[in-house]
């Protein structure tokens, strides 16, 4: 609706014409069509206006504008401008718009009243050639068909009203239904005013905390739902929701039944805004996911234990190399030890001759002991645990645990360590990652010629995230099972489980990083496989 605007801007308002049309209908108290106008690109308007009234006052005009040539487009078919034109124009004979620029017979025309608007605007129609009879009666019919149509589009204005009161009663049914599929949802709805004060709980919340309604609405903080020893932090975020900063994606947290049950709950909070737009709370949508997080909580102990078994099947299967690995410094300290008894059993003991043998000792038991070390630190149990690590560390424990393996299989491996800083991570986890990895492309070289097994491992620390690639230059793998290597029981070897590059990419999401394979593109065999993960340098 647009009031009459002040008499100093009426430039603003439009035409005369249109204020002319505007003052009639304010005056006369009903619809009153403009005179048409021409605009700067010559395209003639008119304009209907339909006095708003309330209480009998004078509230608003609604103007409607028509083009006139869009009138013309959209109601003379495309088929009857073939053979006539159709032209709107006035006793003065100005055209305001036309369907067709042939010009036509003007002794074949007819003529009809263009009203409403009136003002003296005509319908014509030309025939382009000589008619006969039946197609001047044609020519009627289609003249009346587009009038009678014009005349209907141009008081489509008058429903507006019956169109409100209708959409009114409509928003009344609306809320009703609205309000009755609340009291049965089974997501508890909770409104607040800007003090945090309760103003509405629906029958979910109240069955959820149970406390009933009349309990609730009206409480202001601390609620008697909120869980004793967490009052600073619930406090904290009450304050965060009525300052405007929740998070939009919602936030969990403890709350407190009232027989003294506790359940998680997930909250989703939105500003509560009345018919005038004004804010005036907030509302919240409460989710009990007390059995979501219990599930969770089972499954990630699962992962837990399905990772410890897969740790302790890797050493399993590197169980004689390590043997063989131990028994090497142990020989050598028994070697040691014996030449030692030997010297002490002779008169003239050459004392001077013991210290190296001794020195040789605990060189081979200090080697023997971080041998031990690596296997425990490997198998130990532990809860996952993000923390700053050296990674360069990480990636020379798993190549010590693996090289006794790799030079047993002939296997060479590449890499260079460059200065890399730590990283928010769980150690042991990414040894686990990195040294099944590296299993896999030696098992993948296991057919592959002596001179062709390297093995390449590839660190390049970036602006935000650390990618490490591990390369074989083994058989291969079909890029149809890409992405099936990392489902859970899905192996391409004979003997294998299909939990290794499961574990391995739950770990690397765990981090928040990315797990994926390629073909290796730098093989200088034309085969092979690269897994490459990313690690973000700082924590989230």
């Amino acid at each position: 609706p647009t009031t009459r605007p002040p008499d100093d801007d009426i430039e603003a308002f439009g035409p005369p014409v249109t204020q002319k049309a505007f003052e009639m209908a304010s005056r006369l108290g009903k619809v009153i069509y403009s005179q048409p106008f021409f605009l700067e690109d010559n395209r003639a308007f008119i304009e209907v206006m339909v006095p708003i009234f309330a209480e009998r006052q004078l509230k608003g005009m609604l103007t409607a504008v028509y083009p006139l040539d869009h009138l013309l487009t959209k109601l003379v078919p495309w088929w009857f401008t073939e053979k006539y034109q159709v032209i709107i124009t006035d006793d003065n004979d100005i055209q305001y718009a036309t369907k067709s620029n042939i010009e036509g017979d003007r002794q074949q025309s007819y003529e009809i009243p263009f009203d409403p608007p009136g003002y003296g605007m005509r319908l014509r129609i030309t025939n382009y050639k000589d008619t006969d009879n039946s197609l001047q009666r044609l020519l009627t019919f289609v003249i009346v068909i587009v009038a009678a149509a014009t005349f209907w589009s141009l008081w489509l204005v008058r429903d507006l009203m019956r169109k409100r009161s209708q959409a009114e009663e409509a928003l009344r049914a609306e809320h009703a239904f609205r309000t009755a599929m609340e009291n049965s949802l089974t997501v508890g709805m909770r409104a607040r005013d800007l003090d945090g004060r309760i103003t509405y709980v629906n029958p979910a919340f109240c069955k959820m905390t149970g406390f009933p309604s009349e309990e609730l609405v009206g409480k202001a903080p601390p609620m008697p739902y909120w869980v004793p020893e967490q009052i600073d932090e619930t406090y904290t975020l009450h304050a965060a929701v009525l300052a405007g900063k929740a998070p939009r994606d919602g936030f969990e947290i403890t709350f407190q039944r009232q027989n003294g049950e506790r359940f998680n709950a997930l909250i989703y909070e939105a500003k509560l805004i009345d018919g005038k737009g004004q804010h005036t709370g907030w509302m919240a949508s409460v989710l009990d996911i007390t059995e979501r997080k219990n599930a969770e909580e089972l499954a990630r102990q699962q992962q837990e234990q399905l990772q410890f078994t897969a740790r302790l099947v890797t050493l399993g299967e590197m169980a004689s190399t390590l043997a063989h690995e131990l028994n090497q410094p142990l020989a050598a300290i028994a070697s040691y030890n014996a030449g030692c008894l030997n010297l002490l059993e002779r008169p003239d003991c050459p004392t001077q001759e013991i210290r190296p043998a001794l020195e040789k000792i605990s060189v081979q038991a200090q080697r023997a002991g971080k041998i031990i070390r690596r296997v425990h630190d490997f198998v130990r149990k532990s809860e996952p645990k993000r923390a700053p690590c050296p990674f360069a560390e990480v990636v020379e424990d798993c190549l010590g645990f693996i090289e006794a393996d790799a030079r047993k299989q002939r296997i060479r491996i590449a890499c260079e360590i460059p200065p890399l800083p730590l990283i928010p991570a769980d150690r042991l986890m990414l040894e686990q990652v990195l040294l099944n990895l590296i299993r896999n492309g030696m098992e993948a070289m296991a057919s592959s010629a002596v001179a062709d097994r390297l093995l390449a491992i590839v660190i390049k620390p970036g602006p935000s995230e650390l990618r490490v690639s591990v390369s074989d230059q083994g058989c291969g793998i079909s890029p149809d099972i890409h992405e099936k290597l990392f489902t859970a029981f899905f192996t391409t070897k004979p003997e294998g489980m299909g939990v290794g590059l499961s574990i391995c990419r739950s770990i690397i999401e765990f981090h928040r990083g990315r797990l994926w394979v390629e073909a290796n593109a730098q093989s200088t065999t034309g085969s092979g496989t690269t897994f490459i993960f990313t690690l973000p340098l700082e924590a989230e």
